[in-house]
């Protein structure tokens, strides 16, 4: 109930503003040209967590063949759908997962009827999170007309200016690391979708969902990143000093050529580009799929390191974050993990001890991002090193924290020795 006073509320925000909102642009994708195909296919593979194997097989058949008949018709009366503008599969998928809805609420009842509508409510919160967030880069274009981008690119020669750096690199590859990372950038939600896949694998046989998964860490970034950007809204290097920010830029500086050290002012942009910087829920997402993996088959832990390192190149290297973004969203993450692993565990003095700490350095970096950032630049020999250490200081703290809510394995008991023979 209260995921769904939420999006009814984005939507009457949206519509204040003269924009469709989360609801409307899912109910869209019943009939048009989805946004993302593979989001929803993935929404669809969380679904079918709670279904038997016959009848994932029958699902999946059936998604495929209204996909086909989707196809088909667009053939038929010429309603191509453009690159960029959309896929041509993935309404058969949501079809599916509103039919497991229907049949739930008609055909089952008790434990398998609230086990079936949990799966279809996690698949469609999948879905229904893209397009709060979507909603919500919108709504932070139209009411923040002015953005503090150089106030963190002022504070970002603390740590070297990295998005420079990381932009140089990223053209030094040529298209085809550009590529990887593009889609990497882009598919960050599939990825998750195979973690999580991976963390509820025995959810059919055992009839429960875990307590604590992936899904429920990237819905609450998602849910409290963009009430950041409201408070601190930033456009990202390549709009503030690049060729894509057009006569609203700066300069077009990046990557080549550092923004100087000059004393900072809010500066006006447009009301089309997202004010989706600070702090990088991009990174923020990536650490969290890192996190949850690591209890996984060794390929699940290095995918989950490769998303992580080509998450952070990708973010940096196309422009669209800050070092300073970076370090924030790791702080972010790890703050609530935590938080949400407490609520199943229970709150414990060390834990209430962490995400204090957490929440105290991630203020801590927003405040010193604004009020100084000169400063930082000026002495970057020490600021530097004390932003890192920060983010240090929180990721020991929580790997400290949560080794001690692990299950502790006792010992094996060695088998009492049998006295030894006398002779006599």
């Amino acid at each position: 109930m209260v995921a769904l006073g939420f999006l009814v509320a984005l939507e009457i925000a949206a519509r204040d503003y003269g924009l469709p909102g989360p609801i409307t642009n899912q109910a869209k994708e019943v009939i048009f040209a989805p946004k993302s195909g593979p989001l929803l296919y993935g929404s669809m593979a969380l679904m079918m967590v709670v279904l038997t194997w016959r009848q994932r097989f029958l699902a999946i058949g059936a998604a495929i063949g209204i996909d086909l008949v989707f196809i088909l018709v667009r053939w038929a009366v010429d309603a191509r759908v453009e690159p960029g503008h959309g896929h041509a599969f993935g309404n058969g998928a949501l079809w599916v997962i509103l039919g497991c809805a229907v049949i739930a609420l008609t055909r089952r009842t008790g434990r398998e009827r609230t086990l079936l509508l949990k799966g279809v409510g996690l698949g469609l919160l999948l879905v229904a999170g893209r397009k709060t967030g979507d909603t919500w880069l919108l709504i932070t274009s139209k009411t923040r007309p002015t953005v503090l981008d150089q106030y963190v690119a002022v504070a970002d020669h603390a740590l070297g200016d990295p998005s420079w750096v990381a932009g140089r690199i990223v053209e030094a590859a040529g298209p085809v690391g550009e590529h990887v990372l593009d889609w990497v950038y882009i598919q960050l939600a599939v990825a998750a979708v195979v973690v999580a896949l991976y963390q509820l694998r025995h959810v059919a046989a055992e009839r429960r969902f875990p307590r604590h998964h992936l899904v429920r860490t990237f819905l609450v970034i998602g849910l409290l990143g963009p009430g950041i950007y409201m408070l601190f809204p930033v456009v990202g290097p390549i709009f503030a000093y690049g060729a894509d920010g057009g006569h609203w830029a700066v300069a077009d500086l990046w990557p080549n050529t550092p923004p100087p050290v000059d004393i900072p002012h809010g500066m006006p942009f447009n009301d089309t580009t997202p004010r989706n910087c600070m702090p990088s829920l991009h990174t923020a997402w990536a650490t969290a799929i890192f996190i949850h993996s690591r209890k996984g088959p060794w390929l699940l832990r290095f995918a989950g390191v490769f998303w992580l390192v080509a998450t952070l190149g990708a973010t940096l290297g196309f422009g669209y974050h800050y070092g300073t973004d970076i370090i924030a969203g790791v702080v972010f993450t790890l703050t609530i993990e935590a938080a949400l692993r407490q609520l199943d565990r229970g709150w414990d003095r060390s834990g209430i001890r962490f995400v204090a700490h957490g929440t105290t350095v991630f203020v801590a970096y927003l405040v010193a991002y604004r009020y100084l950032s000169m400063p930082m630049a000026e002495h970057a020999w020490l600021a530097g090193p004390l932003l890192v250490l920060a983010m240090v200081s929180v990721i020991y703290g929580y790997v400290r924290t949560t080794r001690r809510w692990e299950p502790k394995t006792a010992p094996a008991l060695r088998p009492e020795s049998e006295p030894e023979p006398q002779l006599v």
